[in-house]
């Protein structure tokens, strides 16, 4: 492949940002004859791994001596199927990482400063809606912003191009790479692209910033939980100290984007946001064990009504106490019902079949073996909190397994459900023989255990007909520890024939 540096030149059809290339066509056919394949061009290069930019520089005068000036664009006019391999090589060296940056002064290479600043507001526009800070893109002092050699090359390149439909199916090829590449270098490189393309189309300019708006969450773990946050307060709309206020999806997913909208771009709705930035997550099997975290303190929110620890306190001093402040558990479990939703579906959309079983088989037996009774505080409401927060683990488990799943074996992925829920049951089993020590609070055990159950007796019976009828009866037998003779006499009653004797028995011993 012909590989190129930018120089101060303005001459040519490639305007500042010449490459050195290929010139006559006489020239060019020469090469064609003697590379049938451009990729051949590659055995130029230098194979140690001593400084690349010096190298390629020589590299670049003993093709200007052979071939004359002339820009790579017109080596991509002339060989159109050479732009595969431009882009592969250049994608390949950005991969590397062992190239000095490139200063984007406006002499050697293009310069995003006139729009950098406008991109960078519009940027915390876009995100304030989530609590997210943008990190500045700004150097500090009159240093210019840095793009990594081939990256800026690659950039270089693609806005030389006019936008006509000749040029339309170049940018079509060159377009999806450079902004997956924009996305995985360090932070501010997206931002830089935008700006330099948003100069050149200024129509481009809302996805160009939205996509530079997706990069802020591709470094950063923690900005990934604070979107998290951001989707279950917005759902829960627990933003206001109204237990009332609105949530719901509208507020989940938003209703549009774009600087067309009354008083330009407005700040995205968090589902959006991760809607586009999940695929990015690095460490994808760690989500579930983060929105569990979210989930239970989203719970904590909605018993509190989403106040503060200090306004609760507050009012507990007052003459009527919570009175006014308090939900009712119809109105608090509605609520949980939505957060386990989402939190399901989050699971569901992030890491798909293999992160629900990682859900049920590791991260919630996990959860309830550490010790989180630390994070319930002591008052009236500790109560209600602990046993909301069992229904909503029960939700949130069966509502993932049904995604995943279905509820009946019409999936080919129900295969692969009963070893999951087996293994399951068996650690329910042993936890309630006394087998397993938990370190959670007992209301939430309990009211895990019972809501697990009775979600899958009534609404997911084929998964109990898979199990084997011994972990059922140790469950049942569990059950009955804690008075639910109803409870346990439906599970084994839902299991299917095999069952039948185990629920036989149950009743004579019960003499129901």
């Amino acid at each position: 492949m012909a590989v190129g540096v930018a120089h101060g030149s303005s001459s040519g059809s490639g305007g500042g940002w010449l490459f050195v290339g290929l010139g006559s066509v006489r020239e060019r056919t020469k090469v064609l004859e003697v590379c049938v394949n451009v990729k051949s061009l590659l055995t130029l290069m230098p194979a140690d791994e001593s400084p690349k930019n010096e190298q390629l520089k020589e590299l670049v005068l003993k093709v200007r001596e052979f071939y004359g000036e002339d820009s790579l664009k017109d080596l991509a006019d002339f060989l159109p199927a050479c732009l595969a391999t431009i882009v592969s090589y250049f994608s390949a060296e950005v991969t590397r990482g062992i190239w000095k940056p490139a200063f984007m002064n406006g002499t050697d290479w293009p310069s995003p400063a006139a729009n950098l600043a406008i991109v960078e507001q519009q940027l915390k526009k876009i995100l304030a809606g989530t609590g997210v800070d943008v990190p500045s893109l700004s150097t500090g002092g009159s240093a210019p912003a840095t793009l990594p050699f081939p990256l800026a090359a690659l950039v270089s390149l693609t806005i030389t191009y006019k936008l006509d439909r000749t040029s339309e199916r170049f940018l079509f090829l060159i377009g999806p790479a450079l902004v997956t590449l924009a996305a995985g270098c360090p932070w501010p490189c997206f931002p830089i692209i935008a700006s330099l393309w948003a100069q050149k189309v200024k129509r481009w300019g809302d996805f160009l910033i939205f996509s530079s708006s997706q990069s802020v969450f591709h470094h950063n773990s923690d900005v990934v939980d604070q979107l998290l946050r951001s989707c279950f307060t917005s759902t829960l709309g627990l933003n206001s100290s109204s237990i009332s206020s609105n949530g719901g999806i509208g507020a989940l997913l938003g209703h549009g984007f774009g600087s067309h909208f009354s008083g330009g771009i407005s700040p995205i709705a968090p589902g959006i946001l991760y809607l586009r930035v999940h695929r990015s997550v690095r460490n994808v099997m760690f989500m579930t064990e983060e929105i569990v975290v979210v989930l239970m303190r989203s719970v904590k929110d909605i018993a509190s009504c989403g106040l503060s620890p200090e306004k609760i306190d507050k009012l507990r001093k007052t003459k009527y106490g919570m009175r006014y402040g308090q939900v009712s558990l119809a109105a608090a479990m509605k609520r949980v019902k939505i957060a386990a939703t989402l939190g399901a579906s989050l699971v569901w959309i992030t890491g798909g079949l293999s992160l629900v079983q990682a859900l049920i088989k590791e991260t919630l037996p996990s959860w309830f073996i550490s010790d989180h009774r630390s994070e319930l505080e002591g008052g009236e409401s500790s109560g209600m909190v602990a046993m909301l927060r069992g229904y909503a683990l029960a939700y949130f488990a069966v509502l993932s397994g049904t995604f995943a799943w279905g509820v009946d074996s019409s999936s080919p992925a129900s295969m692969r459900r009963r070893n999951v829920i087996e293994a399951h049951l068996e650690f329910l089993a042993s936890a309630l023989d006394g087998k397993i020590s938990l370190g959670s609070d007992c209301a939430t055990w309990r009211a895990y255990v019972s809501g697990f159950v009775s979600l899958m007796v009534g609404c997911t019976p084929m998964w109990l007909k898979e199990v084997d009828v011994g972990v059922l009866k140790r469950v049942s037998k569990g059950l009955r520890q804690w008075k639910e003779e109803e409870l346990a006499l439906a599970l084994l009653g839902t299991s299917g024939v095999s069952a039948m004797g185990a629920a036989a028995e149950l009743i004579i011993e019960s003499e129901f």
